[in-house]
């Protein structure tokens, strides 16, 4: 594993809204992503991804737990985020919205070397980076402002910007939410080959699991600001052990799951957290009585699950029923789980 890994453990993000109520956004994650490497970050809207997103690029304060990079904590003081945000950048899901309608291309790429006090042949820099990000050749699109270009090419604008810094881990928020079907397999492409290329990693924050089919490594699952399930991309999307996974492959082409599995209830609320697996409500191997068959429905209902580990040889899936009855690893916190059971009954 690379000595520069981007690491969350044991994280929490709180926020306390006007009403009183507490919103846990975050509530006990740990994962990794190093240089070379693409993971994927998946879930429903609030289910707590974008916050997760945001506290490891430094921009939401923990609640508790710790951001690493290199073995590192995130440092607060504004020196500290700048050298860190220099290395781990951040990729918006809308372009337009990025970019700075007065800025030509070349100022929207050369605005991090100007805030970092990066002036060693700027110029060259900005072109190399537009290139690396598919725009060749740099010089036809330096003067152009982003009403000039196409949905494609201002997203590969943000992704030069991103990369005149030479990044080892970019974090990219719905990177293609925005784009047409043909652009976005064009900017999948470009994820790729920049980590064929330069040994780019990323975090790749999306709803979409037939875009983390396309580009991960692996795949983190989340609900409700836990992750899930956790494992290598093909494992998990070709035969899911989590319900809500499952739930989640369902709606895709050909899915190995069979047919399309409607959650009941309500989305996921991050001020009213059940108790037990935070899933347990929505669940469909719970309503159907398949849980209480192999008798983990007590649990489901009452027995909270570990946080998973961040890495792990083997898919881990926080569920009482995959961890019963298909045999699915819970990670360190397995032994847990046994002795409350034990002291339930």
């Amino acid at each position: 594993m690379s000595d520069q890994i981007l690491s969350a453990r044991d994280l929490h993000v709180t926020f306390g809204l006007p009403d009183g109520r507490e919103a846990k956004a975050v509530a006990g994650v740990n994962l990794d992503v190093a240089p070379g490497e693409i993971v994927a970050l998946a879930g429903e809207s609030g289910c707590g991804k974008t916050t997760l997103a945001r506290t490891l690029l430094g921009l939401e304060a923990p609640t508790a737990g710790t951001v690493t990079f290199g073995g590192r904590p995130l440092g607060t003081k504004v020196r500290e985020l700048r050298a860190f945000r220099k290395k781990v950048q951040l990729v918006l899901q809308d372009p337009t919205g990025a970019l700075n309608p007065r800025h030509t291309v070349y100022d929207a790429v050369a605005e991090g070397l100007r805030i970092h006090g990066i002036d060693d042949d700027e110029h060259t820099r900005v072109c190399e980076a537009l290139a690396q990000a598919g725009l060749r050749p740099p010089e036809r699109f330096l003067l152009s402002y982003p009403h000039e270009l196409s949905g494609g090419q201002r997203q590969r604008v943000v992704i030069a910007g991103a990369l005149a810094l030479d990044p080892a881990i970019i974090i990219a928020d719905e990177p293609v939410a925005s784009l047409d079907a043909s652009v976005r397999g064009e900017i999948l492409a470009l994820l790729l080959r920049l980590r064929r290329d330069f040994g780019l990693g990323a975090l790749v924050v999306t709803h979409d699991l037939g875009l983390a089919w396309s580009i991960a490594d692996r795949i983190a699952v989340m609900y409700l600001g836990r992750i899930v399930e956790l494992g290598d991309v093909e494992q998990i999307l070709t035969d899911p052990q989590h319900p809500y996974t499952k739930a989640l492959v369902s709606v895709l082409p050909d899915s190995p799951v069979g047919d399309h599995i409607v959650l009941a209830g309500e989305p996921p609320d991050a001020t009213s957290v059940p108790g037990g697996c935070r899933f347990h409500p929505r669940c469909p191997v719970l309503a159907s009585g398949e849980a209480d068959q192999a008798g983990v429905a007590s649990d489901c209902r009452t027995v909270d699950l570990p946080v998973l580990a961040a890495h792990s040889s083997e898919r881990q899936v926080a569920c009482h029923y995959a961890h019963r009855v298909l045999g699915a690893s819970l990670g360190p916190g397995a032994g847990e789980i046994e002795q409350v059971r034990a002291d339930l009954t």
